[in-house]
């Protein structure tokens, strides 16, 4: 039987910001191992660590102590050079105000990374819109963000964070500013992004409706980690999770 790989690797990682005088400690020896292709959510109220733990991950920024493993590679031995190679190469960033650039069409958005990762301006335009069609906005390649709704805004930073590739997407509360029913159409998306081409999904949100798709999730309280759930051990109702009652 083959083991199935961690792709990320969290050891004792601590966090403190210091504010003034006082120091603020964001994350207090976090322990965590995400497998390749899974679809996990960091979930906890604001003030937990979950955004913290979120840029640990992404490379966004450096732990005060421990470490963070990403295919195996300590990221805090990374130099500048090595770290956006790391960033441009092995993840893709979904964010809740969408980040696409508002002069640019949808396709100039969506090729926007690939030059970084050496790739030619025909094949960049041809992969655009192969990725243009596979979230469904092939027809709105010459729209400019001005031009489309937010799901589709959305749908086009999704197009953009699979550029070049990535082992890893990390989504920071990707369903934040929309409605419900474009909130569930993006989360399908992901989940199907997961499963047919292998994508670890990595999300920080606070959108219960994430937790339908997740195989995995992480709950995370004053900065440290309060459990680890499988999607099978919750029971998630209207207004409540509860985890499931053990036999």
């Amino acid at each position: 039987m083959t083991s199935v790989k961690n792709i990320v690797r969290v050891t004792n990682v601590t966090k403190t910001f210091q504010l003034g005088k006082i120091a603020v400690h964001a994350l207090k020896g976090v322990d965590l191992e995400i497998s390749t292709g899974q679809y996990v959510s960091i979930m906890g109220p604001s003030g937990s660590g979950k955004s913290t733990l979120f840029n640990m991950i992404g490379g966004l920024d450096k732990p005060t102590t421990g470490k963070v493993f990403i295919d195996d590679v300590d990221v805090s031995q990374l130099d500048a050079y090595e770290l956006a190679w790391l960033r441009c190469r092995k993840f893709g960033y979904i964010f809740q105000t969408f980040n696409i650039i508002q002069v640019m069409t949808a396709l100039e958005n969506v090729t926007l990374p690939m030059p970084f990762a050496g790739m030619r301006n025909e094949r960049a335009i041809e992969k655009g819109m192969e990725l243009l069609e596979l979230v469904g906005l092939a027809d709105r390649f010459q729209h400019k963000p001005n031009e489309l709704s937010g799901g589709q805004q959305q749908r086009v930073a999704i197009a953009r964070a699979l550029a070049n590739d990535p082992a890893i997407i990390l989504a920071d509360e990707p369903t934040g500013n929309l409605d419900l029913t474009t909130g569930e159409e993006i989360i399908t998306l992901l989940k199907n992004l997961s499963r047919e081409r292998g994508v670890t999904i990595i999300s920080a949100t606070h959108d219960i409706k994430m937790l339908n798709v997740s195989d995995q999730v992480v709950w995370i309280r004053d900065g440290r980690i309060d459990k680890i759930e499988s999607r099978e051990e919750l029971t998630i109702s209207v207004g409540r999770i509860d985890a499931r009652a053990e036999a």
